[in-house]
């Protein structure tokens, strides 16, 4: 099969399409003929190589996310990321891992996973789109529902519009009945957050934004702030009204920071640490997408040979919602 593949670590360079052996079943695994493959952040932090968390055996294929078509079956089929959750649903098992790295990912024709992570694909969206959702989606899923418990009429922060997970948890709590404001550097990406649901956007390059934000709830306070930045979680937290939740992923800013506290106890806040999500939780994003009238938000597509090409765009910030690699 031809596959967009990673010999050594590096730059988006070292991502090459070539042959690579076809996947061969194990009992209880399935083989699904992708159509689409769609990028995360995860994914240039795996071929980059910096973090030794991140380095896997090489040659691998990377890609968390994919649809196609169930070989077995000839069911159309989007893919569950989640390897070997378990049964808890606070966190994942030991021996949890994300599809495409340790385990070969979607960036190719073929792909083998267990039986139990595929999934009826959504009749009313496109390959490109259902490819688009999965890790993403699931992310922001657990973020908003499972873990901070968002409820229809609370206001939610969304720090950083313009990402995959972010342009779907705009969607999912428009949806779900909250009012949403969005944050990002880019007076365009507001104002395209806004079409997606956000009420209110702030620019965090043009003053104090935290103040801003509290401006926009009269100074009472956002329930609930979703952070994938890391860094911010002081300011964050600055947001939240007393007994407000933080939903934390991510640490795209920085991976450290300094807390008071005194402040954290006497808020009476929760932080709420969470990745990716459990079968049910992408169950339950599956059943939010049927009911809904929303699409994801792609940016870009592209055939694999220039598998690339995204990763580049994708370092560089430039995209608003998802990578979509063409397999078809």
């Amino acid at each position: 099969m031809q596959a967009a593949i990673i010999h050594e670590y590096g730059p988006p360079s070292v991502l090459g399409l070539g042959e690579f052996p076809d996947p061969k079943p194990g009992p209880g695994e399935v083989v699904v003929e992708l159509r689409a493959a769609a990028l995360n952040r995860r994914d240039t932090y795996l071929r980059g190589g910096a973090n030794p968390a991140y380095r896997f055996p090489l040659p691998l294929v990377l890609g968390s996310d994919g649809a196609g078509i169930r070989r077995d079956t000839g069911e159309e089929v989007v893919i569950l990321p989640s390897l070997g959750w378990g049964e808890r649903e606070d966190a994942p098992a030991d021996g949890f891992r994300i599809l495409g790295g340790p385990d070969n990912g979607t960036y190719a024709e073929l792909i083998k996973v267990p039986a139990e992570n595929v999934y009826p694909k959504p009749k009313r969206l496109s390959w490109a789109e259902a490819a688009a959702f999965p890790l993403a989606g699931l992310t922001a899923y657990r973020a908003l529902f499972s873990r901070a418990r968002l409820e229809a009429g609370e206001t939610v922060l969304v720090l950083g519009a313009g990402s995959g997970v972010t342009t779907f948890a705009v969607s999912l709590a428009h949806q779900a009945g909250a009012h949403v404001i969005v944050t990002s550097s880019s007076d365009e990406k507001l104002e395209r957050a806004r079409e997606l649901g956000a009420e209110a956007g702030v620019n965090y390059t043009a003053g104090d934004w935290v103040e801003e934000v509290r401006a926009l709830t009269a100074g009472a306070g956002v329930d609930v702030v979703v952070d994938s930045a890391g860094a911010t979680w002081p300011d964050s937290l600055r947001c939240l009204r007393p007994g407000g939740r933080l939903a934390v992923f991510g640490a795209t800013a920085g991976a450290e920071v300094t807390l008071g506290v005194r402040p954290i106890y006497f808020g009476q806040f929760s932080i709420l640490g969470t990745t990716m999500g459990s079968p049910r939780d992408f169950a339950a994003l599956l059943a939010a997408i049927e009911r809904g009238s929303w699409t994801p938000v792609i940016d870009s597509v592209r055939p694999l040979a220039e598998t690339a090409a995204a990763h580049e765009r994708m370092e560089a910030g430039a995209h608003f919602g998802k990578l979509v690699l063409d397999v078809s």
